[in-house]
Parts: C-alpha cells; structure tokens; sequence
C-alpha cells in the first residue's frame, strides 16, 4: 500500500495549556524543515488536536519517515489513509482492502478496533463503529480473532470533519519538545564522542543550539577541524542549523603550559574555555552552556573539578550526560550516527598537553594563584582569540 498521508502524534505538547498552539507551530515548522528535501512536495498542516504531513503524489515512505524520526517533538508517525465519507457500507470495504493490502488476504491476527467520532452527527456511535467495523472483518478474514487487550493489530478509525483516517501502523518519534520553543544555548563541542550527545539531548528538550570548537594549530590538525565540522552537521540534523563558532586556542594553551603547573593544565585551559564560550554565548544570546561532562569520567569531571570551572560562569551550565556512564553515552552517539565520526583518531586541543599526574581535586584558592601566574600575557592573548573566532553556519 502506498501511504501518502502521515498522521503526527505529540505528547508533552499536549499539555501545555493555552499556549499549546506555540509549540503546535513551531513542531509544524521544524517538520516543514525536515521535508524540504523529500519527494513528493510534502504538506504540513493542523487541525484540532492533530498534524498532518502529505503529499497529492508520490512520497518516498522511507526518506519521510526518517526525516520525520529525526524531529523532536514528534511521539509518533502514523502512516494513514485518508477516505472519503461515502457512507457506512463503503467504509467497510474500504477497511478491508486496508487490511488486506497491509496484512496480507490470509491475515489471521488478533485486532481491535478503536474509533473516535470528531464529528459528532456522524450516524454511528464510537462504539457501534467498533462492533460493526469488528463483525465485517470477522467475516471477510476468518483467521482474525478479537482481543481488546493486547491486540495483534489496533485498527484505529478517526471521524473527521474533511475525512475519515484509518491507520494501524504507529512508529516511535523522538519524543522531546519542538527546538526553539526553550531558547537557545552554547555548546562546547569538542571532537569526542561526549559533547555531540549532549547537544542532542539539550536538543530533545526545545533548545536551539549554538555551537564553540577550540582549535589549536599546528597541535591540531584541518583533519581535527573538519572532523567538528562534521559533528556540528550530524547535531543539526537533529536541532535545525548550527552556528559554530571556531576559536584559535594556541597562544592561550602554550601560556598556559609555559606558565602554570602541569598537574592544572587541564583545568585551568577548561577555565578559559568556559570564560571564551561564555562570553560568545552572551555576544548571541544564549541562556547557558551545554558540556559533555560525566562525573568521573576524566580528572577534570570530578565533582572538585566542576565546581572549580563552575567558578568562571555567570550563566547556567548544562550537563545532560552527567549521571551516564561511558556505555549509555556511546549507546546514545550510535543512535544518532555520530559515534563513527567521533571515534576518528584526530586529536582536539584537549588531549594534546595531558598531564601526567593531572590533579583530580583542585581547590579555587590554587588555580586562581596558579593563573595570576599568566596576568602578563593573558589579557591580549584572551582579547585575539576572542577578535580572530571564525563563524560558520552548519547545516
């Protein structure tokens, strides 16, 4: 059966209140966003309570509903036919071909039927839909028995006003909020495979993304670069384009390294970051960072080592893979198709200088004395990284 219609389920949306029709919207225009590209010159629309997506020719079933798997806000994609009322008896047969071409002429599952009257001077109940729709499947597939509690297949039967849909086949969508409708934050997006996934999940949850990489040539190479690159554009599959900002780091990290104890490095260069991220998110309105920290993965994700990078932050940091561990986080970067990318073996300007002994529990009072040591040189050297940040848009 060719399905030219796809009904759009939401969940979270769904109990917003007035503002319901905000996060309708904005569902409706990361959908008309995510079927740009698709055949079939894709429809977007509501009605009460429902989303639509369909096309008056022809659609390939599988690019859509990959598009459509891919944007947040969706529960599920149902694929429908949409039919014309021309009464009870047409209806019947109607579903019966539904049936028959979706499930085969020997179809011998259990189903339920499940209708929901719209429009209420339709001349059959909900229930006398059920029971009659039920008896003329009965007979037209001997095979099928009823279960009205677990049932092999739910026929689902919408009375609407322009038409009646029928559908029994419900894909998961990716949960979440539409993207947009939470504002929007800056992630830290290094080569790994942790800060991609932490961008999705801020994602799932209605935030635009923007996005800061910290390059450090020629400790870095263009293949490090375009390997972030690559990341950003799988991240925005997910949450619509990506402004990816790109900060030379190198004058600041050999400071670091030729001033500072080398058991800091890594947290006092974590500092600075978060002070350069900060400080373009302020430039572009964002309302927080987004890391990929997980508590103890590395020396510098240590509850102390949080707590001291906190310190530099005036606005909120997000960590949505903080109480993951190493295996749900790659579960997550493979779902989303971005663990083969980061796992490519180019170095990012985090784990060029990587201390021995790197300390695991550092105290503000040190790491402040420690950067006094840079009071000379740190102030041109933060103005250039900051004045030089190359800006691409992703997508």
């Amino acid at each position: 059966m060719e399905f030219k219609s796809f009904l759009i389920k939401y969940a979270e949306i769904g109990i917003k209140g007035k503002n319901r029709f905000l996060f309708e919207d904005a569902l409706v225009k990361q959908m008309r966003h995510a079927l740009r590209n698709c055949e079939g010159d894709m429809k977007v629309y509501k009605q009460p309570g429902r989303i639509y997506a369909e096309t008056e020719t022809h659609c390939d079933y599988d690019e859509v509903v990959a598009a459509l798997k891919r944007v947040f806000g969706i529960s599920a994609i149902c694929p429908v036919v949409q039919l014309e009322d021309e009464g009870f008896e047409k209806l019947g047969r109607d579903v019966t071909d539904y049936i028959r071409e979706v499930y085969g002429a020997d179809c011998d599952k259990t189903f339920k039927v499940n209708a929901r009257r719209a429009r209420k001077d339709y001349p059959k109940t909900s229930q006398e839909i059920n029971e009659d729709l039920g008896e003329i499947l009965l007979d037209a597939f001997p095979g099928m028995r009823v279960d009205v509690h677990k049932p092999d297949i739910l026929l689902n039967v919408e009375v609407r006003e322009r038409f009646i849909c029928v559908y029994s086949i419900v894909i998961p969508g990716p949960g979440g909020m539409p993207v947009g409708t939470n504002g929007k934050a800056m992630l830290l997006l290094s080569g790994g495979i942790d800060s991609p996934v932490a961008g999705y999940m801020i994602a799932k949850r209605g935030c635009k993304i923007d996005a800061t990489y910290f390059h450090a040539p020629p400790y870095t190479s263009d293949l490090a670069r375009q390997k972030v690159i690559d990341l950003a554009r799988i991240v925005s599959r997910y949450s619509g384009p990506v402004v990816l900002n790109i900060v030379n780091f190198t004058d600041i990290q050999m400071a670091i390294y030729e001033k500072c104890p080398h058991e800091e490095l890594t947290i006092i260069m974590r500092r600075y970051m978060m002070r350069i991220a900060q400080d373009l998110a302020l430039k572009n309105d964002c309302l927080g960072l987004i890391t990929g920290e997980s508590i103890g993965q590395v020396a510098s994700q240590t509850m102390q080592s949080m707590l001291v990078t906190n310190e530099v932050c005036d606005i909120p940091v997000y960590r949505p893979c903080v109480g993951l561990d190493k295996q749900e986080i790659v579960d997550i970067s493979e779902k989303i198709g971005a663990y083969e990318t980061s796992i490519l073996p180019y170095e990012d300007c985090c784990t060029i200088y990587v201390a021995k002994h790197p300390v695991t529990k550092p105290t503000l009072k040190h790491i402040k004395k420690s950067e006094a040591l840079l009071s000379d040189v740190i102030d041109d050297l933060y103005k250039q990284a900051i004045d030089t940040v190359e800006t691409m848009w992703v997508k």
